[in-house]
């Protein structure tokens, strides 16, 4: 099954002489339950089509479909509400914020919407994570990796259709930076989420289960790996 289907998606900015094709004609499909890197190198459009996946941009043509919704539908408000409930978040920077504890901070998806966490839930993501022994901390207590494994567990407590990851490995040294891997891999298999990795380190890329090549705004590549 489908959770993600992009149909001609194409992506211009500026007019004329500056008009520059950031994406030309994206066709592509994630099925539930995938784990699914996009590499490519600095400006091969491949940030550009996170941008647009998570509703925070629009094509110029093309569609976008997740969760079998038509993100072309949707005005700004729409967007903004369907990317809190459907579509997860991470990137290289974390995004905390500072004044709020590690559990407030990861159930602000939730707050926003004025529903409660589900316990079992919650508890299972932030063990998974290896958070629970730091709920009562404040961000500027925690090093950069359990920042980053503070923002998945926020990107993941609306069990999101879609689980998007920006270069979340950007800010780390390799040790951090293959946990964090880590524990996307576990949010995969363990809560069955699907994710989207976004990266640019072969070695990140190489633990997802296919692996899509972007360059010049066409997909070139798309490889099976298990």
């Amino acid at each position: 099954m489908n959770i993600l289907t992009c149909q001609g998606v194409r992506k211009v900015y500026g007019s004329g002489d500056n008009q520059v094709t950031a994406l030309d004609g994206i066709d592509l499909a994630v099925d539930k339950g995938e784990f699914v890197a996009v590499v490519g190198a600095s400006g091969s459009g491949k940030s550009t089509l996170l941008h647009i996946l998570g509703s925070v941009d629009q094509p110029t043509s093309g569609k976008v479909i997740i969760d079998g919704t038509d993100l072309s539908k949707l005005n700004q408000t729409q967007a903004a509400i369907f990317r809190r409930r459907k579509v997860g978040l991470v990137y290289q920077f974390y995004n905390l914020i500072p004044t709020l504890t590690v559990q407030k901070n990861i159930l602000i998806p939730l707050a926003l919407d004025k529903k409660k966490p589900n316990k079992e839930f919650f508890e299972k993501i932030v063990r998974s994570l290896g958070v629970a022994d730091r709920l009562e901390a404040l961000p500027n207590q925690l090093s950069g990796g359990q920042q980053q494994r503070v923002a998945i567990a926020r990107s993941l407590i609306y069990r999101p259709a879609l689980l998007l990851a920006d270069e979340p490995t950007g800010n780390l040294d390799q040790k951090n930076s293959k946990e964090i891997i880590d524990m996307l891999k576990l949010s995969n298999r363990n809560l069955e989420q699907t994710i989207v990795l976004i990266t640019h380190d072969e070695k990140a890329a190489l633990e997802a289960d296919r692996i899509i090549t972007i360059e010049d705004g066409r997909v070139i590549s798309d490889e099976k790996r298990r």
